[in-house]
């Protein structure tokens, strides 16, 4: 039904405002006399074999949702209705910003991809808080993805990281860093290793010094050579991350079938789908061999089937996200990849 019905309407919409609607209307859907009930017997699939613990955390099923799509926590009880394992909020910023001008979301559906240079708006650390407060779905690990407000010089970037790490504390089970969002401008120059370092021992102290610390990520970009890789693995050690997210969007257009025209038309952003999918795998394959597998990696990029999720678990992931897959795939694939990977 999503993809005859449903979703040729919503790609005639701007993709911003789609988000919107689809938004809306899986909340007002969910609070529906026997709303709830309806979205978990059409897409919720759980099964003993999908449960595993990743960071010391006991997810449900593997696949969760990458950060972007829900910013401000507005929907984590809908989505574990859909039958997500976990789902990531962000990227969340200390104080609310509006993030780049609109238009800033744009789809290629020839390659089944997305461009975005949202820039991290969101409402702030405050009010995802606040609202991870009054969630009621048991059963669903909450991941924080956090950055740095747009108008935070680098070299003071610590000290937002360290604010988002105090607001939601108690809220989130495990945090993500993010420094690879090509969509801030100067934000990328924190993956370098110096900046890295100093960074992450910030916030790994702080978090430390908390009660129940939780485990901290560390969201790399698909663009880094296998030098920088390395440099990330040595720096994962150095400040003792409980694991990595590979990958964020990608700044490369190689290989994209949407004419050149088009896609230079669209401007700046991280690109992310179909395209990202084999390159997202050598990350996480390097990464994975580089460490002998003891280093737990999110896999994230490209994933639209199942095929490409036990793709991404061969190569070494831990766990996997979905983004762009949702949007081009719809709900149903969440279930379609949890019930393949019961008979794999």
């Amino acid at each position: 039904m999503y993809k005859a019905l449903l979703k040729p309407l919503f790609f005639r919409l701007d993709a911003e405002e789609a988000h919107h609607l689809v938004f809306n209307n899986l909340k007002r859907l969910y609070r529906l006399p026997g709303g709830q009930a309806l979205l978990r017997s059409l897409y919720d699939y759980q099964h003993p074999s999908l449960e595993r613990e990743v960071f010391g955390l006991p997810f449900r099923n593997p696949v969760g949702l990458a950060a972007g799509f829900d910013k401000n926590a507005e929907l984590t009880d809908e989505l574990a209705a859909l039958g997500f394992g976990f789902v990531e909020i962000g990227t969340v910023t200390p104080r609310p910003q509006p993030g780049n001008p609109q238009p800033r979301l744009f789809r290629l559906p020839q390659d089944e991809a997305l461009i975005n240079r949202m820039g991290f708006n969101n409402y702030g650390t405050e009010a995802a808080a606040a609202r991870l407060r009054q969630r009621r779905a048991s059963g669903l690990i909450i991941g924080g993805n956090i950055g740095k407000n747009k108008d935070t010089p680098n070299e003071l970037a610590a000290q937002d990281y360290v604010a988002c790490v105090e607001a939601l504390h108690e809220v989130v089970d495990y945090f993500v860093v993010n420094v690879s969002s090509p969509n801030t401008p100067n934000l990328r120059q924190l993956q370098e290793r110096e900046p890295l370092i100093a960074l992450l021992q910030q916030v790994q102290e702080r978090n430390q010094a908390l009660p129940r610390p939780r485990p901290l990520l560390l969201k790399i970009a698909p663009d880094l050579t296998d030098s920088q890789l390395d440099d990330i693995l040595l720096i994962a050690r150095e400040t003792e991350l409980s694991g990595l997210v590979a990958t964020n969007t990608t700044i490369s257009r190689t290989g994209l079938i949407t004419p050149e025209a088009q896609v230079t038309a669209t401007g700046a952003g991280g690109l992310s789908g179909r395209p990202l999918r084999r390159r997202a795998t050598e990350v996480i394959r390097y990464l994975s061999s580089r460490s002998r597998g003891q280093l737990p990696i999110i896999g994230v990029g490209g994933i639209h089937s199942a095929q490409d999720v036990r793709e991404k678990l061969d190569a070494g992931a831990a766990l996997v996200q979905l983004y762009s897959g949702f949007i081009y795939e719809g709900p149903g694939l969440v279930k379609q990849i949890n019930q393949a990977l019961t008979t794999a």
